[in-house]
């Protein structure tokens, strides 16, 4: 729905991974692009797209590779997924699931803890809730034919993590999982339990209070105290902005810095957070698993 591309996305792996277990050595893979068409972009060879990264790129590296969008496109992040997937068989029983909670001015009105987290595979925008799902599929569809994109947004839950998980300065759980989300192209924010809502409450309201056995009876911390798992459910939220490459006439400049006019052409999605969402699950298991082998040297 949200792509014209038809990639297998078939994985081959040369090393660290024999009769189904991993080795203890480096895991190799590769994945075959198959359906690329470097043609789609002869038209950007001299023109920057605007919202995108042709201009930084040139004008960091002092040239760059137009056909396509190199480290800034979304392709780059399949073998994330790949990796992430690893991380996820690992960490069981934590388990890690994203679902797309607004596409554009529409949401899910429910908090993470109460959405059904099996329903957001069963429709192709992978939204919990399948009335909702049907409107912004169709308006996903109304966008496409503008020739325009949008953004939206992708909520993650992460359950049974152990307390503990994050260090107390510079290496805190959620600061490392916003650069993590952060890193994904397209991105533009991130917020986690109480997020930016937790600004307009009072301590009162807003503190967690403790259980006899250390859980508390609410969670807008998110599962996240001083950068420090503290066992409950973590909880976040990553916005994307629309994809830049848009089917309409814009002003931008060429090399020679001149302003021409430019129209996207070739396959591009209207609205990149369907396929997000593997991305988000999978980036928030590295970090994860990052944190989980840190945490067994923690006393010696």
């Amino acid at each position: 729905m949200v792509t014209q591309r038809k990639e297998p996305d078939e994985v081959t792996f040369f090393s660290g991974i024999f009769e189904g277990k991993t080795t203890g050595t480096p895991i190799g893979f590769a994945i075959q692009n198959t359906n690329q068409k470097s043609k789609d972009y002869s038209h950007i060879k001299n023109t920057f797209r605007p919202s995108h990264a042709d201009y930084v790129y040139e004008e960091k590296y002092g040239i760059r590779d137009y056909r396509g969008g190199g480290r800034s496109s979304a392709r780059e992040t399949a073998s994330r997924v790949v990796a992430g997937s690893l991380a996820k068989q690992f960490l069981a029983p934590i388990t890690i699931n994203a679902y797309v909670s607004a596409v554009g001015h529409l949401s899910v009105d429910l908090h993470p803890s109460k959405v059904d987290l099996s329903e957001s595979e069963k429709n192709l925008v992978r939204c919990p809730d399948s009335s909702l799902a049907s409107e912004m599929e169709s308006y996903i569809k109304r966008i496409r034919k503008e020739g325009d994109t949008i953004g939206g947004v992708v909520t993650c839950v992460i359950k049974n993590v152990p307390l503990g998980l994050g260090e107390p300065s510079f290496d805190k759980l959620h600061a490392e999982l916003g650069k993590a989300m952060l890193s994904i192209n397209a991105v533009k924010g991130f917020e986690y339990g109480s997020g930016f809502s937790g600004t307009k409450m009072k301590g009162s309201e807003h503190n967690d209070l403790f259980n006899p056995d250390g859980t508390t009876q609410t969670n807008y911390s998110g599962g996240i105290q001083g950068g420090i798992s503290n066992g409950m459910d973590i909880y976040f939220n990553v916005a994307f902005k629309p994809v830049a490459t848009i089917m309409q006439n814009q002003e931008t400049i060429n090399s020679k810095r001149e302003k021409v006019a430019m129209q996207g052409k070739g396959r591009h999605d209207p609205c990149v957070v369907p396929r997000a969402v593997p991305i988000v699950e999978s980036m928030a298991a590295l970090v994860i698993a990052d944190f989980y082998l840190r945490k067994r040297n923690n006393r010696i």
